[in-house]
């Protein structure tokens, strides 16, 4: 734990929010992003909606992330009244990742070759059981692709969580949802800038270690997908 300020001590509520923080934006973005991509792919018909939507998706992953922080301060925050919590928080960033996932996962589904989407409707499946069971897991290595990029997205922000989530100096770990949050990268920002005389090696080591659980979750994520592309080549 942090003592003295942070002067003195380590970064294990750091590393803890970090983690939270990051899980719930995946449990929230994941299974929107994959519906979404479904919808758009699979059931949508070609119009002026779908363009449109496809359009917003687009300008969406180009929005700055400051601008998503602000839309959580007056929506998660102020308007739900979820104050500054990790359920604030991960609602912010599962809207800043939701359009790389949704993108990733439509490239992905776009793979899978339409002939195995005749074959099992000719072998009598309808088009859920089409989609559950034979085009998700064809592309569940280009989903997983999406879901590594947002989690090391998600990882590395610090203006969106500046006002949902994070908390300047908490010595303790979190218990519950409405919980505010220590984060790597915000730490890394007030340690740097807003703390005299903070050592080196307390900033130095807080960036080693955000590159570490981002390189370490990617490198279990990818492994995953190479295992599922080597079971699965067509």
């Amino acid at each position: 734990m942090p003592r003295k300020g942070m002067l003195e001590g380590g970064i294990m509520p750091c590393i803890v929010g970090t983690m939270v923080l990051v899980t719930g934006t995946m449990l929230v973005a994941l299974p929107l992003g994959v519906f979404g991509a479904v919808y758009l792919t699979e059931y949508a018909r070609p119009s002026v909606l779908t363009r449109l939507i496809r359009l917003s998706i687009v300008n969406l992953a180009g929005v700055p992330s400051v601008v998503f922080g602000l839309f959580g301060l007056g929506v998660f925050v102020l308007l739900c009244r979820f104050q500054a919590s990790i359920l604030s928080g991960a609602l912010t960033l599962a809207l800043l990742v939701l359009p790389l996932v949704i993108t990733a996962t439509e490239e992905a589904l776009r793979t899978v070759p339409l002939s195995f989407r005749e074959a099992s409707m000719a072998l009598g499946a309808t088009r859920w059981q089409t989609i559950r069971k034979v085009i998700l897991p064809n592309a569940m290595p280009g989903i997983l692709t999406g879901a590594i990029l947002s989690l090391s997205r998600a990882a590395g922000e610090t203006a969106p969580i500046l006002l949902t989530v994070a908390a300047f100096y908490l010595p303790e770990l979190p218990k519950k949802l409405s919980d505010q949050v220590m984060t790597l990268s915000y730490h890394l920002y007030i340690i740097s800038t807003q703390v005299p005389g903070a050592p080196d090696r307390v900033q130095w080591g807080t960036a080693f270690v955000l590159l570490a659980l981002v390189l370490g979750a990617n490198s279990v994520a990818i492994a995953l997908r190479m295992s599922l592309r080597r079971r699965r080549k067509w």
